[in-house]
């Protein structure tokens, strides 16, 4: 980016966040301090069964703030996941909500509001800025160090009418308090902390060649790769070094600052498309794609994108030929896949030919191709879709 271009006008949101060990049991505090009198706790069931959410209800009853618990949320939330849980919101008199979990729980809690507030079905806020009232005071407590919904302005729900997975983008969708805890992060598995890893080096990755990309939104996306570097193979592999744990929620800290303020690409509009229209879990589905895209790009981004490899660790001096800092960039990053165990195509996970056309189409028109750094057509689309294959 050059001097004239760190000069253009760019916004930068983000909410308040606590971040450390021990954060997680502030949630009463902070509650306390949003005047909160009874709130709605989203989250999943196997965090509910895990004792996750108990800890923090915990937390908001001892500073008087009463609770109703809903834990009905499935990975890629459903349109009528929200719609429930909006229910609920009305039915318990609730005034705020508590987010506990990964992207799913944070993202149902972000539109359960939005719904309550403006009284409007869920799928009608479809789009970038299209919603009138903020919802009532949210804190997110996430348990993955992945996703960063805890301080986006994005919320992705499933529209099962549609087979598609809508973005919502909008400054009201950032939450008022993240309370972020590496120490809920030993709860993920290997697998879940490779995909869930891979879709914080995504977002870093789309920030940092992003047509909306600023100085500030750079030195997040570049910090947030060098954690992911140092301490992603130790997570998956020791799952227990709070050390590699801290270092990769930090990391998706960095990269959610850097996405929610430069925007995303294609690796996420057709990884939305997946979503939607096969289910297929959200940050696999970028750890799939975000090489193939990364070679589509390159011709319009060669200097960040050999920056990028470098970061990761590829040996690419200065003056290196355009095609070899391709091939290096593009091969520190399949190292790291397979070293966390990521050897999938998407063909294995249920893609089919005659899936990607329709595929193509539905990703061309997320919100997120607009700022990818190269205007692709179907048929490129349906070309990346068939090398992931």
């Amino acid at each position: 980016m050059s001097g004239t271009e760190y000069g253009q006008l760019r916004k930068f949101v983000a909410p308040e966040f606590v971040f450390g060990a021990g954060a997680s049991l502030l949630a009463g505090q902070y509650a306390a301090n949003l005047s909160i009198k009874k709130a709605l706790v989203v989250t999943g069931p196997d965090l509910e069964s895990m004792g996750c959410t108990g800890a923090v209800v915990d937390s908001l009853t001892r500073e008087g703030v009463a609770c109703a618990v809903f834990a009905d949320v499935t990975p890629n939330p459903r349109h009528d996941e929200v719609m429930a849980g909006a229910e609920v919101y009305r039915r318990e008199g609730c005034d705020s909500l508590v987010a506990v979990g990964g992207g799913s729980p944070m993202d149902c809690a972000k539109a359960i509001g939005i719904v309550c507030t403006n009284d409007r079905h869920v799928l009608e806020f479809e789009g970038v800025d299209n919603v009138e009232r903020p919802g009532p005071p949210l804190i997110c407590i996430p348990t993955t160090a992945g996703t960063a919904a805890d301080i986006s302005q994005f919320c992705i729900i499933n529209d099962t009418n549609r087979s598609v997975k809508i973005a919502i983008v909008s400054k009201t969708m950032v939450p008022d308090v993240a309370l972020i805890d590496p120490r809920l992060t030993l709860t993920m598995d290997a697998e879940l902390t490779a995909h869930t890893g891979l879709d914080a080096l995504t977002h870093a990755a789309e920030a940092f060649v992003s047509n909306a990309a600023s100085a500030v939104t750079d030195l997040n996306a570049l910090e947030a790769m060098r954690l992911i570097r140092k301490h992603l193979r130790h997570a998956v592999s020791r799952p227990d070094d709070m050390e590699a744990r801290t270092g990769m929620m930090l990391a998706s800290t960095y990269a959610g600052l850097a996405f929610s303020n430069a925007i995303l690409g294609a690796v996420h509009a057709m990884a939305h498309s997946l979503g939607g229209l096969l289910d297929l879990p959200h940050g696999l589905c970028n750890a799939i794609l975000l090489d193939h895209v990364i070679d589509y790009n390159f011709d319009a981004e060669p200097e960040k994108y050999r920056r990028m490899g470098v970061i990761l660790g590829a040996d690419i001096p200065p003056g290196t030929p355009h095609e070899e800092a391709r091939k290096c960039t593009l091969d520190i990053i399949r190292d790291l896949k397979r070293d966390v165990g990521v050897t999938h195509t998407l063909c294995e996970l249920g893609m089919t030919p005659e899936d990607m056309p329709l595929l193509a189409r539905k990703a061309l028109a997320d919100p997120c191709m607009l700022t990818n750094p190269k205007h692709p057509t179907a048929d490129d689309l349906i070309e990346i879709f068939r090398q992931s294959c």
